[in-house]
């Protein structure tokens, strides 16, 4: 059975106008577990041009930020500093002007 982490994938988001969001993911986590972490890998929608980013920055937590119109899963890969790799997944939400999410 797979081990389970305490890390997880958050998100924010802003309606820019025409069907566009701009967008961030990151992860979160207790400091000690985050600390262990050496890199993450996402796995955007294969739409995305260059959807497999790797984030070093562990200062925001490895935070990815960029934008699209539609949502769908995220997947990321949480690389420690042991070898061990955290895989995580996360649902991209948005929400319509009008405060409803859109969750097509």
């Amino acid at each position: 059975m797979a081990e389970k982490s305490p890390l997880k994938i958050e998100q924010s988001e802003k309606f820019e106008g025409d069907d566009w969001w701009s967008w961030s993911v990151w992860v979160e986590g207790p400091k000690r577990d985050l600390d262990a972490v050496e890199f993450v890998e996402y796995t955007l929608h294969p739409t995305f041009r260059d959807p497999v980013r790797t984030i070093k920055t562990r200062h925001n937590g490895f935070k990815l930020s960029t934008g699209g119109w539609g949502v769908f899963p995220i997947y990321a890969r949480a690389f420690r500093k042991d070898g061990s790799i955290v895989r995580l997944k996360h649902q991209l939400k948005l929400t319509d002007p009008d405060g409803k999410k859109n969750l097509k």
